[in-house]
């Protein structure tokens, strides 16, 4: 591998996920990184810093359980033999011989460099040299500190100063005892320290090729997301502690929601202080699954997609744990179906459902295609058996029940639902041509209803940072943005049978509107004949 060819190596590790089990090549590469770098001898900084980029560019393609699972291992290793060589120095008192002790110092550097790469954040490194100070102040415990100030010293004392300065004063208070029997390489690691605090550290001249390095595979790394497709755009923020106690308190990294520990350990440990003899299962989680059942959740894949929903903090959270499900793209239609029904079934709007399908659509193009095909079938629910085109309706009638049985729409259902598609049309996850298949002269009435309340919630929509739309007249904003609300228009101007459509319906259902309603109206009528003026005839 080279700076040269590493683009080719990771397009052809992608086709080697494709092909295989996530998990097996996952462990595969990072044994083979970790035992090349993990050497007996001193590596070259180039060498690791280009090893390190591999990793962050598998972070961003593959995802953030590459990356989680290949920084718990290299912190693993790190750490068996950081003990290793702490237990012979203390049996021999004394450093270790020349040559000895090098893993540590190549494991060091790599995890300084997933640091300057945006894999790891500043948290697990500072805790890294937080545990070489509260231990025995060794020479060799010295040049692993050193190592890290000098590739990352910067970059940390950017992320947080104060941490920095906390760093200094137990590096101050550790040596304060031993000022006339300082080494040379102490002295300087602690000078070193109180330059990066003051912030007159340099780069020297040995630092200069691994830096070369690392700038040009950060521009390369900067790069990545413009010809592939990125996963992940965050570093871990992933504590030393988190990582020993992964066994016990849960890898919630992996999952996306903080975890404060083992329940059934947790309940296990409160029975056997109260004398109480039986274990519990979690019943947050029991509870949510019996209520997908409840809900129609007729398949592992609803029901898995239905917990994380409820159980996630906001939809950013929501997002990453649906991402570490690893569905097909198959499946990953299923969370739009999903947070629909669930985003019907609620007693007034909730923009959290909103919100998660909108930050899907931005990942995937897929999810806009997923969210058409809902909208005609809540459509057919409605009685418009001919949207969707002659095929979809003939594969109805062996429905083999992926979709869900929704016998009645109540008012509140059409409302919530007309506020979510008004918000992703505004917002360019969808647009108006989805409704092209409509015919707007034989609507039935609540269909009619629904489209009309559709528009209404565009026009509010258009004018709006925020998906809390409003209920009615008294809520809707005073602002009137005109050019927003013409480009969501501008779309459906350009098929000629939608525009008439749309001119058609709305001269027949807005005639006595006011305020925000009558203005947006008459936008989306000059925007439409406009448009429609300046379609060529053949």
């Amino acid at each position: 591998m080279s700076e040269q060819n590493m683009s080719t190596i990771l397009d052809s590790i992608e086709e080697v996920y494709r092909k295989h089990r996530r998990h097996d090549v996952t462990s595969t590469l990072t044994n083979l990184i970790i035992d090349g770098i993990s050497s007996h001898s001193v590596l070259l900084d180039s060498y690791v810093v280009l090893h390190a980029a591999f990793v962050s560019s598998l972070h961003k393609m593959i995802g953030v359980e590459f990356a989680a699972y290949f920084v718990q291992n290299v912190v693993s290793s790190y750490e068996r033999h950081l003990t290793s060589i702490t237990e012979q120095v203390m049996a021999e008192s004394t450093d270790p011989p020349e040559g000895h002790g090098k893993e540590c110092s190549n494991l060091i550097v790599l995890l300084s460099e997933l640091y300057n790469f945006q894999t790891i954040s500043c948290v697990l490194v500072y805790d890294i040299i937080r545990d070489l100070l509260n231990n025995v102040m060794t020479e060799f415990r010295v040049e692993l500190l050193l190592k890290i100030l000098r590739n990352s010293g910067q970059q940390l004392r950017q992320d947080d100063p104060t941490a920095l300065k906390d760093i200094v004063t137990i590096a101050q208070t550790k040596l304060a005892g031993r000022d006339g029997v300082l080494s040379s390489r102490t002295a300087f690691m602690l000078e070193t320290l109180n330059n990066l605090k003051n912030n007159k550290i340099k780069k020297s001249a040995a630092q200069h090729q691994g830096g070369d390095t690392t700038e040009r595979m950060k521009k390369f790394l900067s790069g990545l997301g413009k010809k592939r497709h990125v996963l992940a755009h965050e570093p871990l923020r992933v504590s030393l502690e988190d990582l020993r106690s992964a066994e016990s308190k849960g890898k919630w990294w992996l999952v996306g929601a903080a975890w404060g520990g083992d329940p059934l350990l947790d309940q296990h440990q409160d029975a056997q202080k109260t004398g109480e003899a039986q274990v519990v299962e979690d019943g947050g989680t029991d509870a949510l699954v019996k209520l997908s059942r409840k809900q129609g959740m007729n398949t592992d894949i609803r029901r898995s997609i239905f917990v994380v929903l409820m159980s996630s903090d906001d939809y950013l959270d929501a997002c990453e744990r649906l991402a570490q499900l690893s569905l097909t793209e198959t499946q990953q239609r299923e969370i739009i179906r999903v947070a629909l029904h669930c985003c019907g079934n609620e007693k007034t709007y909730n923009p959290y459902y909103t919100l998660v399908c909108q930050h899907l659509c931005q990942r995937s193009h897929s999810y806009k295609i997923t969210l058409q095909f809902c909208l005609w079938d809540f459509l057919r629910d409605l009685g418009e058996t001919t949207v969707g085109g002659a095929e979809v309706i003939k594969n109805l009638e062996d429905d083999d029940g992926s979709r869900f049985n929704v016998k009645t729409i109540n008012p509140s259902r059409m409302k919530n639902v007309a506020k979510a598609y008004a918000w992703w049309i505004a917002k360019d996850c969808c647009s108006l041509t989805i409704l092209k298949p409509v015919d707007f002269t034989f609507l039935k009435p609540q269909t009619q209803k629904f489209i009309k309340e559709l528009f209404i919630q565009v026009f509010v929509a258009s004018q709006v940072s925020s998906p809390i739309l409003g209920n009615g007249p008294n809520d809707y904003p005073a602002s009137r943005n005109r050019g927003d609300l013409e480009e969501v228009f501008k779309k459906a101007s350009r098929i000629e049978n939608l525009g008439v459509g749309l001119l058609y319906f709305m001269s027949e259902n807005f005639r006595a509107e006011e305020g925000l309603v009558k203005w947006g109206c008459a936008v989306a009528r000059e925007t439409l004949q406009a448009g429609m003026d300046h379609v060529p005839r053949l």
